[in-house]
């Protein structure tokens, strides 16, 4: 089937109404579903302004050049779609699945791409040239004005591995997002919020990081040849750098203060010492998932990409600290103290987060309170009685999960996987972004 053709004139776009939009969309819709009549969906060129194609199976698409303005594309599914010099201003890109899209000279400015997945797309520079008869080659762009300058919100999303060198992305938000290994040589990242993002291995050659804020953010790996940093915030960053108290500097071998520990768990207090390793870099310890860690005093240490499954952490007291990308699968962690840890991407699937029995029937719940948990990882865990007040859970996975008493009061749902037939016994009092399934 061949797609509906673009109109002549590119310099003066056809407008096309909403009805004729969702006609488009339904053929394209069609053909992907090997259903007679359909067509491969071209809005090349075209001005869909204002458009609501929110939820639409758009992948493959083209929209190149095409005036997209304040389109509703929340949740659609856009990948490997065509938008190679088209004007995303304001757009609502939230949740959209965008996958190795082709977004090269696009113009997000204001747009909102919360929650998107990016993976591979290409950002790059990109303009659009066409022959003029009088003037041999013409250069086609969008009009700036003073209310496009508010960055782009990226926050939350996945960008990882994403091309973006030369991009322009002063003032944007990318707060929480995924940037492993992406390209961004010489872009313009001047006070652009990069707050918890994952820049491992990402190429940031001869960018402008200036006035940004990069707290908490993990670089490991990452090429900063020539980038610019004058004024950047670069509290908590996580670099290949010790971070907080390196293992060389504690008084005895790590190893042989986790045996000791180990040792002082198998023998409840008799023998052993229990460790305290509180601010302690514990990244490069090689083995932690094979002590017995129950009990373990280590508020504020970095486990950051830990191999942890299967562990014993019951009864932990890790306030603060930092397990994003951890392997936790399967691990005993009932009664765990969590609160404001960072779990961001966290895999978490299978474990034991209910509560420890302590004496009799006295019950140690897990304790998860304003943790971050965006992106984790928790399909199959038991969570029973345990405390996500406050917490932000966004865009994590709760599939197959123990969610009974379970208390999510106040705590950021957005973009959550859950179904409705697990909240029966769960408190969820003043929680946002909720959308349960089924």
């Amino acid at each position: 089937m061949r797609p509906l053709n673009p109109p002549r004139d590119r310099s003066n776009p056809r407008r096309i109404s909403q009805k004729e939009a969702h006609l488009i969309a339904t053929r394209h819709e069609m053909l992907y579903a090997g259903r007679m009549g359909g067509a491969r969906a071209s809005f090349a060129f075209c001005d869909l302004s204002g458009a609501d194609l929110s939820g639409r199976a758009l992948n493959d698409a083209d929209f190149t050049g095409a005036i997209l303005a304040e389109v509703n594309f929340e949740r659609a599914r856009l990948e490997n779609a065509v938008f190679f010099g088209a004007d995303l201003r304001r757009t609502n890109l939230k949740c959209a699945a965008m996958r190795r899209a082709d977004l090269r000279g696009a113009s997000l400015r204001g747009a909102d791409l919360t929650g998107a997945d990016l993976f591979e797309c290409d950002l790059r520079e990109g303009v659009i040239a066409e022959r003029d008869r009088l003037n041999g080659i013409r250069l086609l762009s969008h009009d700036a004005t003073p209310t496009d300058m508010p960055g782009a919100v990226l926050a939350k999303v996945n960008l990882e591995r994403a091309r973006m060198s030369g991009a322009v992305a002063a003032q944007a938000d990318f707060s929480g997002a995924v940037m492993r290994g992406v390209k961004l040589v010489r872009a313009n990242l001047r006070n652009a919020n990069l707050s918890d993002a994952i820049l491992e291995n990402a190429d940031l050659s001869g960018a402008d990081l200036s006035g940004a804020n990069l707290t908490g953010a993990v670089m490991t790996g990452a090429i900063v040849l020539h980038t610019q940093t004058k004024g950047a915030d670069m509290t908590g960053v996580i670099t290949d750098a010790p971070c907080g108290i390196s293992p060389a500097d504690l008084p005895e071998p790590i190893q042989v203060i986790l045996k000791r520990h180990a040792e002082w768990v198998e023998s409840q207090g008799v023998r052993g010492k229990p460790a305290s390793l509180a601010d302690v870099d514990l990244r490069t310890v090689a083995g932690l998932a094979r002590y017995d860690l129950t009990a373990l005093l280590a508020p504020r240490a970095t486990f950051y990409d830990a191999q942890l499954e299967g562990v014993r952490l019951q009864g932990a007291q890790l306030m603060g600290a930092d397990l994003r990308g951890a392997r936790l699968k399967g691990a005993d962690l009932r009664g765990i103290n969590l609160k404001e840890a960072r779990l961001a991407g966290a895999d978490l699937r299978d474990a034991n987060l209910g509560p420890l029995l302590i004496s009799g029937d006295r019950l140690m719940p897990t304790q998860l309170a304003k943790a971050n948990l965006r992106n984790a990882d928790l399909r199959g865990a038991d969570l029973n009685h345990a405390s996500l007040c406050e917490a932000d859970a966004s865009f994590a996975n709760f599939g197959g999960a123990n969610l009974r008493r379970t208390d999510f009061t106040r705590a950021v749902l957005e973009g959550a996987a859950l179904v409705r037939d697990q909240l029966r016994e769960t408190l969820i009092e003043g929680c946002s972004g909720l959308r349960a399934t089924g």
